[in-house]
């Protein structure tokens, strides 16, 4: 056996893989590890999924995958390789991956090159400049999505526009569903106590200003709610899209999905780029087939992504390692 874990080091990788991103911050993983033999576990949280916004649970699925991709980078950065297998007892649905850090003669420098950014990446719900993103980091983009079994694709202005369209439909959806009301609510703390002490969900200072002009398509996390002290700004006019795909629609290529949209926002924090996440549309099946591009390979849009250059966002809250972590 070649285990080079421990309780304290489990504990700091640990807190490295929740900083990944999740759906309104529910943060619906668990971890277990296994101190006899040295393996972590991945396990679904159904506590934390949304039944509203994703009944299928492949949001759970992408932030487990985003959170998974954060600790094989902490197990890079500590110069061992990550051995990672995914959905690995059909008789156990919610273990989603098992991972055993190992030595190796030589880390993943790629992975470890991202480590830096784990903690600086931010979701940022703020206006961006009208500065274009270079066509290199684009393609570097494109690349670390590919790298995890994605494809990461820029749409042309007809498609963003229809993409943004179809987020404007999905907000107007939403107000009328009383469910998903009460579901945002649940997952918003309002209030200056509430927001301060806030472990999870999106508290009112993450909110972002309140959109004054512009056709970003950033959720509104008041949805008509009274926030003290948020204001207005305006926001580009045209946006920088990118989508996130793959072939497949099922648990696996979600697990993928999340690894590589985790692997794309650290890279894009290393070029300091402010990047925005998108999903309301992809959130009802009626809209989400109409995300996609005709013209791409690209089958299942799996994330909506705005990137550009402005305000990173503040620190959404994390839950503590205790809270997520249990040791066997």
């Amino acid at each position: 056996m070649n285990s080079v874990c421990d309780t304290q080091t489990v504990t700091a990788l640990v807190r490295d893989a929740t900083t990944a991103p999740s759906l309104h911050n529910a943060q619906p993983w668990a971890f277990v590890f296994r101190s006899a033999d040295g393996v972590l576990e991945l396990h679904a949280d159904p506590s934390r999924q949304l039944p509203y916004a994703d009944p299928s649970g492949r949001a759970l699925h992408i932030s487990c995958g985003a959170a998974l991709f954060t600790l094989r980078v902490a197990i890079a950065h500590r110069g061992w390789e990550a051995e990672v297998a995914l959905l690995s007892d059909p008789a156990r649905p919610g273990l989603l991956a098992t991972v055993r850090p190992r030595r190796t003669p030589q880390a993943d420098t790629d992975l470890d090159d991202l480590h830096p950014a784990v903690h600086r990446r931010h979701t940022s719900r703020y206006p961006f400049t009208e500065t274009r993103v270079p066509q290199e980091i684009r393609d570097a983009l494109a690349e670390a999505a590919h790298a995890e079994g994605a494809v990461l694709v820029v749409p042309g202005p007809w498609h963003v526009q229809s993409v943004l369209s179809l987020v404007e439909n999905a907000r107007w959806y939403d107000a009328e569903d009383p469910g998903r009301a009460a579901e945002l609510d649940r997952w918003t703390r309002l209030g200056g106590e509430a927001a301060d002490s806030a472990v999870d969900g999106v508290p009112a200072y993450a909110f972002g200003p309140g959109r004054r002009v512009g056709g970003a398509g950033v959720r509104d996390f008041s949805a008509g709610r009274s926030v003290a002290d948020r204001g207005t700004a305006d926001f580009e006019s045209a946006p920088r899209l990118a989508l996130l795909g793959t072939a497949d629609d099922t648990p696996m290529a979600w697990l993928r999905s999340g690894q590589a949209l985790q692997r794309v926002l650290l890279l894009a924090t290393r070029h300091d780029l402010a990047v925005g996440l998108s999903s309301q549309a992809l959130e009802r099946g009626e809209l989400r087939w109409a995300a996609r591009d005709p013209l791409s390979a690209m089958q299942h849009v799996q994330m909506v992504l705005r990137l550009g250059y402005g305000p990173t966002g503040p620190r959404s809250p994390r839950r503590g390692v205790r809270d997520v972590l249990t040791v066997r």
